[in-house]
């Protein structure tokens, strides 16, 4: 960290004495205040509900500027890196800080491809799920016991360790969604196969059965290459830093990366995309296009409880970066696939036009998000919806993978231990039961 030539100064009306706060420089945007010595000086803690302006970390993997819509990994724009490279690309910039030149490419893509299968016994552990178990109930379980396992490399404290998980991780996690829905539907599971893609090897094992040969769309292939960088890495959200958080007590990097797929689960977080199909299946139950400006005028309407799913974003208070990069996506799959005129995508594309010339949204930057338009498109390579989120733990590991290995590596690196206000009771005497 980089030390600024200004200090901050906390006085209190008290009489207390003053103090003086060191103040760090990032590389790029806001300075922070050091307060880790403020409770030893003063006796106070500060109050940060949702932890909105703490910076609980120094970081050097990515970068959100969400007044200018800007994305960077590892200083990379997310416009470049989804245009110009590919996941493994993405993944290898992800935990290494640099991108690979072609021999470091194709070593890693060989380590990654060796580790595809998972233990065959996860085909029983799968089995004591019920059919209709959500996704992400079967992901988190799965995930988590991989630590079962692969004991030669659950030492978090261990770099070898952690790059030996790394790439587990990465590579099981595609094998892992795949057989948690063909479970769903009573199918075959289908193994990797190792001469595939990253995203093609996902796309057959998803949808292959033993009955025919399945080759992956070029186009599919692509769409879905391009869900996993946007939906890579994202700083410090709130499964980030669950995993971080989990990480920090020394437990195994899979109990770790099991604790962020539990907390992406969440409608607020990596539910959004499933919330935002569902939304559109109401409307289109409620009577489709028809309906759309009455629907937009609920969403007006502060009283109605009617909320639009898949528009506006808490980081980005301008464009979000990833949803021009999915807008193209998007209308590519739909034209590949002859589903422009699909009642639900053309839904979805008059909500689009509303909130894009209405000046209720127009003024309150309610723009489309990455998640309005990944749902579409996951929809239309006919992913069910139910699995959007998995499908997004499975792009989000790699970050959330980097995220720990960075915290881990850090000589300032301690367990997590957030403090209070309390506002309960006081201290008080507990009265014998015939006195209460």
């Amino acid at each position: 960290m980089t030390p600024s030539d200004v200090k901050a100064t906390l006085s209190f009306s008290d009489g207390s004495p003053s103090m003086e706060l060191p103040i760090y420089k990032g590389s790029v945007g806001p300075d922070v205040i050091d307060i880790r010595k403020l409770y030893a000086q003063s006796g106070k803690f500060t109050y940060d509900p949702g932890f909105l302006s703490t910076a609980s970390c120094n970081s050097k993997i990515t970068y959100i500027d969400g007044d200018k819509g800007e994305l960077l990994y590892r200083g990379y724009p997310i416009e470049q890196l989804a245009t110009n490279c590919d996941f493994l690309e993405t993944c290898y910039l992800l935990l290494n800080g640099e991108l690979p030149n072609q021999k470091e490419k194709d070593e890693f893509v060989a380590r990654v491809t060796n580790h595809t299968m998972v233990n065959e016994q996860m085909q029983f552990f799968l089995r004591g799920f019920r059919r209709d178990a959500h996704p992400m109930a079967v992901m988190t379980g799965l995930v988590g016991a991989l630590s079962a396992f692969y004991h030669d490399s659950t030492d978090i404290n261990n770099p070898e360790h952690r790059k030996i998980a790394a790439i587990r991780l990465i590579a099981k996690m595609p094998t892992l969604v795949a057989m948690a829905y063909k479970y769903s539907i009573g199918q075959p599971f289908v193994y990797p196969k190792n001469d595939l893609s990253y995203s093609g090897n996902f796309l057959r094992m998803m949808f292959a059965t033993p009955c025919e040969e399945y080759k992956p769309n070029p186009v599919l292939e692509r769409a879905l290459d391009r869900i996993f960088i946007l939906h890579a890495d994202h700083e410090q959200n709130a499964s980030t830093s669950t995993v971080r958080l989990c990480g920090s007590s020394g437990t195994n990097p899979f109990a770790a990366i099991a604790a962020g797929v539990a907390c992406l689960w969440g409608p607020a977080h990596g539910g959004a995309n499933e919330a935002c199909l569902n939304m559109l299946e109401d409307i289109q139950a409620m009577g489709g296009i028809s309906k759309v400006g009455e629907f937009m005028e609920k969403v007006k309407d502060k009283n109605s409880g009617v909320r639009l799913m898949g528009f506006g974003h808490r980081v980005y208070k301008n464009y979000d970066p990833r949803a021009k990069l999915m807008q193209e996506t998007c209308n590519e799959v739909l034209a590949e696939l002859g589903l422009e005129n699909d009642p639900l995508f053309a839904l979805a594309k008059k909500l689009e036009q509303i909130a894009l010339e209405d000046d209720y949204f127009v003024q309150r930057k309610l723009y489309p998000n990455v998640d309005f338009y990944s749902g579409i498109v996951q929809r239309a390579i006919g992913i069910p919806v139910q699995l959007f989120t998995a499908i997004f733990a499975l792009a989000r590991t790699v970050g959330w993978i980097a995220q720990l290995d960075e915290m881990i590596g850090d000589p300032e690196y301690k367990i997590g231990r957030p403090r209070q206000l309390f506002v309960g009771a006081e201290k008080r005497d507990v009265k014998p039961l015939s006195a209460r």
